[in-house]
């Protein structure tokens, strides 16, 4: 055995076993992992062991795991921060807790919750610090609750914590037909902005049914040329762009004075066909693209970037905005959209499945079966 593989072995050992719990106080759980860096054919699944929580944390038996584009980065080893293969993925969770640890008062076993698990969620069992969990709302189903938590804080803190949508300004949102995107427009149907969209054109029906104003092909048409049209030249007030560099370049010339900007990804050049170019070329955008800075000033327009996995030095606006999330949900003002749910041992499928951009929300994973 070479020592890659030694030091993978040894990965694995850490991953399947809680470190510290005593023999037989530990939990039988089934896992999807990653067994190596690279496309969906890694994903397997395996059985592991997972230990009693400890102060201040929670078990939650999973019956629904969200994927995100963020999994699909981390499993090919382009996530900022990501776990080291062999790897759980999963960024967040929805199902009842199974046990607690001492400190926690505010759950108890049975009780309806979700979670943000800083991967390790494709899994019957996780082990999670209740600061990131949160009751379900009554009358709300579990597949909406684990819909939630990444994409709808991503949205939520983009666009009103950085962006200040106000009522009447404009925002385009690219990739409207994603998770993100199906979050950030009800966001705005709520706040009462403008609302343009970029998505294939098979998902323009459903986009103007949930309110987008303006749905571009950006595969046939220019989207800058569209949304200067569409304000008489003035431009978007905010936009929230995923898809990279160059990408964010274009969209610079759609937003209007004292407009904003909010990079968060990047998901252009990371389509299943043609991965590797693909992954070459924004390596190569990543490190050649540059906003100048003198270009913004004269301009008055403002660009951020985000990243919820990089806030844990700001967790006070995560939880309000969580907290905050949960109860628009259970007064119906937003309500995840929820494309497809795949059984657990059919992750490769589901990781295909939005790495082909076919789905139109959410994609989760069911792990009610797992045992």
């Amino acid at each position: 055995m070479n020592v890659d593989s030694e030091q993978q072995d040894a990965r694995a050992e850490r991953l399947n076993r809680s470190s510290g719990v005593e023999k037989g106080r530990e939990h039988e759980t089934v896992q999807v992992q990653a067994a190596r860096r690279g496309g969906p054919g890694v994903l397997k699944v395996v059985n592991a062991h997972i230990g009693q929580p400890g102060e201040g944390q929670v078990l939650i038996r999973t019956h629904f795991a969200g994927i995100n584009f963020a999994d699909l980065m981390a499993r090919m080893g382009l996530y900022p921060g990501g776990p080291e293969a062999p790897m759980v993925l999963g960024l967040e969770v929805s199902g009842a807790i199974e046990s607690t640890g001492s400190g926690v008062d505010d759950f108890s076993p049975g009780d309806r919750v979700c979670a943000l698990t800083r991967f390790g969620g494709y899994s019957s069992l996780v082990l999670v610090d209740q600061k990131q969990v949160r009751p379900v709302p009554p009358g709300v189903d579990l597949e909406a609750a684990a819909a939630l938590p990444l994409t709808f804080l991503t949205a939520y803190l983009m666009m009103f914590t950085q962006g200040n949508l106000q009522p009447g300004q404009t925002v385009l949102i690219h990739s409207a037909g994603g998770g993100v995107g199906t979050a950030a427009i009800q966001m705005a149907v709520n706040v009462g902005a403008r609302i343009f969209g970029t998505a294939s054109a098979a998902k323009h029906e459903r986009l103007r049914e949930m309110g987008v104003e303006l749905c571009i092909d950006y595969r046939t048409v220019d989207f800058v040329a569209e949304v200067k049209r569409a304000t008489s030249g003035l431009g978007a007030d905010l936009i929230l762009d995923a898809q990279g560099p160059a990408h964010a370049l274009r969209s610079l010339k759609a937003l209007a004075p004292l407009g904003t900007l909010i990079l968060y990804g990047v998901q252009q050049n990371m389509g299943r066909t043609r991965l590797r170019p693909g992954l070459l070329r924004m390596l190569w955008e990543l490190h050649t693209v540059r906003l100048a800075p003198l270009r913004l000033m004269n301009s008055n327009k403002g660009v951020y970037g985000f990243h919820l996995g990089q806030l844990d030095s700001r967790p006070g606006p995560v939880h309000k905005a969580f907290s905050e999330l949960l109860v628009w949900l259970g007064e119906g003002r937003i309500n995840p959209v929820v494309d497809r749910i795949f059984p657990y041992d059919q992750a490769r499928q589901a990781h295909d499945y939005i790495q082909d951009r076919r789905n139109f929300g959410k994609v989760l994973l069911d792990f009610r079966t797992a045992g």
